[in-house]
């Protein structure tokens, strides 16, 4: 029996397509990127400092996000507590390890970078690191990186903007916030 092959070049070709969607939010509309799988690569929000933006080598395929889509538009109605996509992001392993570590913090909860820097078995000094990692998660709102607040208990950046970060946590305590004001 014969098993099919990918060339090696179909193989790079099929690895390098970016498939992309917006979806209509609170937040304003949110970018979605996928690979050629489906599993979901980034979620940017307008405005959002390191955010993706559609290059024309990208193909737009709305279908691909359907689950995306539908699970977005049920943690906005307060419906889900926890994402169950297929996600793919590309980063370091540390980065990678700082991010999967954000989907333990419990929806309506916070944690602060230090106990998230210990979480991972990182030390104390890398809590600069870990913060690092947590601006850079190309999964804002799926990789709940707004859950992450200061030691002191202070909100601290969020690549989507202070206001977006204040609203998501509104929205898990049960606060159903108004949706904030945010560049478009």
């Amino acid at each position: 029996m014969t098993t099919p092959t990918t060339t090696p070049k179909a193989a790079s070709e099929a690895t390098a397509t970016t498939l992309y969607t917006t979806v209509t939010s609170p937040l304003g509309d949110i970018l979605l990127t996928g690979d050629a799988s489906g599993a979901l690569t980034s979620l940017s929000v307008p405005g959002q400092k390191g955010g993706r933006t559609v290059r024309p080598e990208w193909r737009h395929a709305p279908d691909a996000f359907r689950a995306a889509e539908e699970q977005l538009a049920a943690y906005f109605a307060g419906e889900l507590t926890r994402f169950r996509l297929e996600l793919r992001p590309e980063g370091t392993e540390f980065r990678r390890r700082v991010w999967d570590a954000l989907d333990d913090v419990p929806y309506g909860g916070t944690t602060s970078y230090g106990a998230l820097a210990a979480r991972i078995g990182a030390s104390r000094m890398a809590v600069r690191a870990v913060g690092g990692a947590i601006g850079a998660n190309p999964l804002l709102v799926v990789r709940p990186c707004h859950r992450v607040i200061g030691a002191d208990g202070s909100l601290t950046g969020y690549a989507g903007g202070l206001a977006r970060k204040e609203y998501l946590l509104a929205l898990e305590a049960g606060d159903a916030p108004d949706a904030p004001d945010a560049p478009k």
